[in-house]
Formats: structure tokens, C-alpha cells, sequence
């Protein structure tokens, strides 16, 4: 009999508790799905456009999806339409409100870029970073470069695979966003260097001084939705894609201009 009172006894104070603390025992929380007109929609790189500027967005010689595994589809939706295209936008507007950049090559525009404006370098790296790295990617290629590519990496880092390593080292320890780098210096000779945020080798001030002709983006927004804080996965990865026709080629411009 006792026992029967006690449960019915415990039972009352539930009841009677405040009914603040009854609705946190009980309550429910249903989270809706997305309806079909919030599901996320993938465009094409050739529907966006920058506004009228001295600037032009770089096209991709690839669709969007080309691209995977290595890099998804949607996070190169995201950023060549949003991020890209926003960089470009920006320095558009600077170079209106600028009369001394009007009609300057970005490679001029970002040799200025001192610090003293910081929304010009930040901007006109954004822009000139992300041309060189799209281009510097291409469908079913990687491997390792060819001819006189091939033997430049073997005679300024001793082989590919300490070149492979030295740049993705440069890559997965960039504290926070930034960039890794393959440049031909003043000397003709290759080096591999990082840059934080939107500084590029070709600014002012920087460690390694040079001509650009590879880069990856290690931004979280780059790899972040198919990755997460795997980032030495993504740079793996990179590997598999890289155009190194593109990246020769960019090698002799640079050579030639010496």
C-alpha cells in the first residue's frame, strides 16, 4: 500500500511541477525540410558576368562539375559565381574611383599594392588569384609535367616528388586563408612559397618575390563542403587535376619577358 502511494504521490508532483520545466521534459522540436523551391539550384559558369569594367571574369574552360572528384560541383558553383565574381565587381569599382589605375594591367595594379590600400590589394589579388587558378586546373589531367617543365622542377628541387612535397607543405601549413605558389623569380628559377589572405608573389614586401604559374586556393571556402578541416585531402587531390600544359606555358610568358 505504501508503495502504491509513493508512485501516486510522485506521479502528482510531476503534474505539478512549473509547467516551464514540464514543456522542457516533453517538448519536441520538428525541424521542416526544405520545400522544393529552397533546393539548392546549380547554374552554368558561362550565365555569369561581371558588371562593366576594366575587368572581364576569367571563363572556365570546364563545366562546373568537370571537376570532380577532386572538387564538387557546388563549391565551384559557390565560388566562381559568388566569390570570384564579387572580387571582380570590387575592383571594377575601385578602378572607377581611381584614375591612376585606369587602363593598367592587373600584374600592374597589384605591383602598387602595398598595403596602403587595402581594399585594392585585397580585391585585385582576389581577382588575379582566382584567374590564375582556374586556368591551372583541367579535366582527366595531373600526373606530372612534360619536356622542358619537367626538367626545370628536377633541377631546382632535385626531383618531382620533393617538388609535390615542398608544395603541398607550403599549402596545408598556410596559417589560415590563403594561397600556395609555384613562381619563377627574377633568376628564371623555380620556387614554391604561400601568402596569406589575397597577397600574391607579385606585390610588394612578400618572402618570395616572382612570376606565378601555379597556385591553389586553401581558403575554407575552396574545399570546406566537400572536406571540411581535411585540407591535406584536398591538396592530394589537386594533384589529379592540375593543367600543366597551361602551367608551361605560363612558365615560358614568363621566361620571355626577361
Amino acid at each position: 500500500m505504501k508503495k502504491i502511494f509513493s508512485i501516486v504521490l510522485c506521479f502528482s508532483f510531476i503534474l505539478l511541477l512549473p509547467s516551464c520545466k514540464r514543456k522542457k521534459l516533453t517538448e519536441v522540436v520538428e525541424v521542416p525540410l526544405p520545400s522544393a523551391e529552397e533546393k539548392i539550384t546549380i547554374g552554368q559558369p558561362d550565365d555569369v558576368s561581371a558588371i562593366e569594367g576594366q575587368f572581364s571574369l576569367t571563363k572556365l574552360p570546364y563545366q562546373y562539375n568537370e571537376l570532380e572528384p577532386s572538387i564538387d560541383i557546388l563549391t565551384m558553383e559557390v565560388h566562381y559565381s559568388k566569390h570570384y565574381l564579387t572580387y571582380t565587381n570590387n575592383l571594377n569599382k575601385l578602378v572607377v574611383e581611381d584614375p591612376t589605375l585606369i587602363d593598367l594591367s592587373i600584374e600592374d595594379i597589384l605591383k602598387k599594392c602595398d598595403g596602403s590600400n587595402a581594399d585594392l590589394k585585397n580585391n585585385a589579388g582576389g581577382y588575379y588569384n582566382h584567374s590564375l587558378f582556374w586556368e591551372g586546373m583541367a579535366p582527366k589531367s595531373g600526373g606530372q609535367p612534360k619536356d622542358t617543365l619537367a626538367t626545370l622542377i628536377t633541377r631546382d628541387f632535385g626531383s618531382f616528388d620533393v617538388f609535390k612535397t615542398q608544395f603541398t607543405d607550403a599549402a596545408d601549413k598556410q596559417f589560415g586563408s590563403g594561397w600556395a605558389w609555384l613562381v619563377v623569380d627574377k633568376t628564371g628559377k623555380l620556387q614554391v612559397t604561400s601568402t596569406p589572405n589575397q597577397d600574391n608573389p607579385l606585390m610588394p614586401k612578400q618572402i618570395v618575390s616572382g612570376t606565378p604559374i601555379l597556385n591553389l586556393d586553401v581558403w575554407e571556402h575552396a574545399y570546406y563542403l566537400d572536406y571540411q578541416y581535411k585540407r591535406k585531402r584536398y591538396i592530394d587531390n589537386f594533384f589529379k587535376i592540375i593543367n600543366w600544359k597551361k602551367v608551361s606555358e605560363r612558365y615560358e610568358e614568363a621566361t620571355a619577358k626577361k
